[in-house]
């Protein structure tokens, strides 16, 4: 996952901020981490095939607009359509959130998946 600094125009990897970012903090200077995004499921009532709402969230309240964002997603797959530009698995346990591009402060993503389970979608 890749974060951009809107004010700084700095780019920063996860990987070198997680010794720093162990917990949720107040950040002032549009610095996120991985635990600035919200993923939230839910089962949507529907006959026939299970169907469940995913909606992920930028909650960074510094202005931060993380992009290229990759969950773990397993085998993902849907019996329903879902729009490739929004949520698409590229490869086993690796879906790519909003086609690469930033997720701006507050946004969000959501949609609706058919399937005989809940995948696990994390980090």
């Amino acid at each position: 996952m890749h974060y951009s600094n809107e004010e700084d125009k700095e780019n920063t990897t996860v990987s070198s901020l997680q010794p720093y970012f162990r917990h949720r903090k107040l950040m002032t200077k549009g610095v996120c981490s991985k635990w600035d995004i919200s993923i939230s499921q839910s089962t949507y009532p529907s006959s026939g095939i299970p169907q469940y709402i995913v909606q992920i969230v930028n909650t960074c309240v510094s202005g931060c607009a993380p992009s290229n964002i990759h969950l773990s997603c397993g085998w993902f797959a849907s019996a329903r359509i879902v729009n490739p530009r929004t949520f698409k698995r590229v490869s086993f346990d690796d879906c790519l959130v909003n086609g690469g591009k930033p997720l701006k402060s507050s946004q969000s993503i959501r949609f609706t998946y058919a399937n005989s389970f809940m995948y696990p979608l994390r980090f």
